[in-house]
């Protein structure tokens, strides 16, 4: 796709650019943006308000411009600029983050802190500064997210009883670490990089500034914040004020879809039946149990399907990155992409963690893309689990689309370091290459497929709890229950997987609407173009113009597929 033609929205994607980083700066370092590693978001009210007007000029300024002349690529541009302002400022508007205080990382301000800061490699002696800069700012910024809460706990925005346990078990997970161990005071260092006054000034600056105001915010947390706390029969954010118009929008903004809380719980409830029936055949198969409740506890009771080290888990995570790599360019056009690593989690974040999230590659080199897996306690952990978590999290799933997308110079800038932003593609992608490392013939076994099964029932049961907790008002423990009895997974992956969807409400949802939206244009085109569909140019389609809102899919392939009709009459 070329640069386009539209200079005035090329000056208004720019400006958005430097908005949403500006306003994020943490996440623009997880996305491996440069220019941004000194600063940090201003999570005041006062500095949302700011920044969502920031943000609604940019929609103004939008509905202005002169569409008449606009190429196909100005108008893919202008709608996909059009929904991530509208999703940021409303992001900021509501302000949902503040009713809950969880440990989960993009939900939650103070966890974006030790999931972005550390994240920066420190190799220059700018570099360097721009971290001391950046941890300098830590101590005020600590002591905003308190008043902010308390602010919510004023308006009657109380959090709920188990993201204060996370968020507690999580910052005093970090305060007490030994400073020498300190994720934030013992930043990496490139190995042509060594300054012992930059990592004895980096630990001075957590110590008397940082540590401190984290402390204040555990106080708060464990005081005020926990009388008044919300238990686990009033988990939904339907239960704050304001909550229910909230929701709605949050469901808008991660499914990129018009589709309701209620519509959406029927689409989760009629997948699960759907997958009943291959359980019980890959069950039969592999286990000689039919019955889809029994197949569900022989996977998780025989001791024989787990791990007994870390190593272990490790390597199963890097032989499927290595299959997926030898296999991708049968599937897809080749793209020369950075590479990807594999991660443990470090064992503060593994307590609280899901099994596995992926850290994108920095847009100068300095690092990989990272498939973060969490290997604590290994002896819980399934072996049938991994393989379809591996797919997901690095090759063909969220390290090939990244990546790929940094490296498409065409496009503006905004569209080409996405990740949350534009959640139903990017995490449809993850769960669309699940399924598709199947066809690809990348999974070791068939007991790996009933992994792939349990994880496919995880995301459809994800539709169903998320809206049923913040749209139908069940209580944690129903949600727990219904996930539990619909997975292989163990106890606490559903406990935590749970407690991620109360603390961020509504992004839960993206993973499945977006793989089904991704399945039905691939089978829309296949139909359109019989003989003439090529696997390798859809998924060249759908990846050559970055993470986009599904709407915006469609017009993708509606364009490619009038072009291969051109191109073959």
């Amino acid at each position: 796709m070329s640069e386009p033609q539209s200079t005035e929205l090329r000056a208004l994607g720019e400006e958005f650019f430097h908005i949403q980083n500006t306003t994020d700066p943490l996440g623009t370092t997880l996305l491996g943006i440069p220019g941004y590693d000194a600063l940090l978001p201003d999570p005041s009210r006062k500095g949302a308000r700011a920044s969502a007007a920031r943000l609604r000029s940019i929609e103004e300024k939008l509905e202005k411009i002169d569409r008449s002349t606009f190429s196909d690529a100005d108008r893919v541009d202008a709608a996909v600029l059009a929904r991530l302002a509208w999703g940021a400022r409303t992001d900021l508007e509501e302000g949902i983050w503040e009713t809950d205080a969880s440990s989960e990382g993009y939900a939650s301000p103070h966890a974006m802190v030790f999931m972005c800061v550390p994240a920066v490699v420190v190799s220059t002696d700018t570099i360097a500064q721009d971290y001391l800069a950046r941890l300098s700012g830590l101590g005020e910024y600590f002591d905003t997210i308190t008043e902010r809460y308390a602010e919510a706990q004023r308006d009657g925005r109380y959090s709920t009883r188990a993201g204060i346990a996370r968020a507690v078990d999580q910052l005093q997970g970090h305060l007490d670490l030994d400073i020498t161990e300190d994720l934030l005071a013992n930043p990496s260092l490139d190995p042509g990089f060594a300054s012992e006054s930059f990592t004895a000034r980096a630990r001075e600056i957590v110590k008397q500034s940082v540590r401190p105001a984290m402390s204040r915010l555990v106080e708060l947390l464990n005081g005020e914040m926990s009388r008044h706390a919300r238990d686990d029969d009033h988990v939904g954010v339907r239960y704050v004020p304001g909550g229910e118009a909230s929701y709605l929008k949050a469901v808008r903004r991660h499914t990129t879809t018009d589709l309701t809380p209620q519509e959406i719980h029927e689409i989760g409830l009629a997948r699960i039946a759907e997958l009943q029936q291959e359980f019980s055949d890959l069950g039969e198969r592999v286990l000689g149990e039919r019955n889809v409740s029994n197949v569900l506890a022989r996977l998780r009771e025989d001791p024989k399907l787990r791990f007994t080290t870390s190593a272990e888990i490790v390597k199963v995570a890097e032989d499927c990155l290595q299959r997926a790599e030898s296999a991708r360019d049968a599937w897809f056009p080749h793209f020369n992409i950075a590479e990807c690593i594999v991660e443990e989690v470090h064992p503060i974040e593994a307590r609280n963690a899901a099994l596995a999230h992926y850290r994108p590659p920095a847009a100068d080199g300095s690092r990989p893309g990272a498939h973060c897996i969490l290997t604590l306690e290994p002896e819980k952990r399934f072996r049938y689990e991994y393989e379809a978590l591996s797919f997901h999290e690095s090759s063909p799933g969220h390290h090939f689309q990244i990546a790929t997308a940094q490296t498409l110079s065409d496009l503006p800038q905004y569209r080409r370091y996405l990740d949350v932003q534009a959640c139903a593609f990017v995490e449809g992608w993850g769960l669309y290459a699940e399924r598709l490392a199947d066809e690809m013939g990348l999974y070791s076994s068939d007991l790996a497929r009933l992994g792939m099964l349990s994880f496919d029932a995880l995301r459809a049961c994800r539709l169903v709890v998320d809206t049923g907790m913040h749209h139908l008002g069940w209580s944690r423990d129903k949600a727990i229950a219904y996930m539990w009895d619909n997975t292989a997974t163990t106890e606490a992956n559903v406990a935590n997987e749970i407690d991620r969807y109360i603390g961020w409400p509504g992004q839960a949802l993206a993973y499945m609407v977006g793989k089904r939206e991704i399945q039905r244009l691939r089978e829309y085109a296949s139909n359109q173009l019989g003989d003439s569909f090529d696997v390798r140019g859809f998924h060249g389609t759908v990846l050559s113009n970055g993470a986009v809102p599904l709407d915006v899919l469609q017009l993708l392939v509606d364009q490619w597929i009038a072009t291969t009709i051109r191109s073959n009459s």
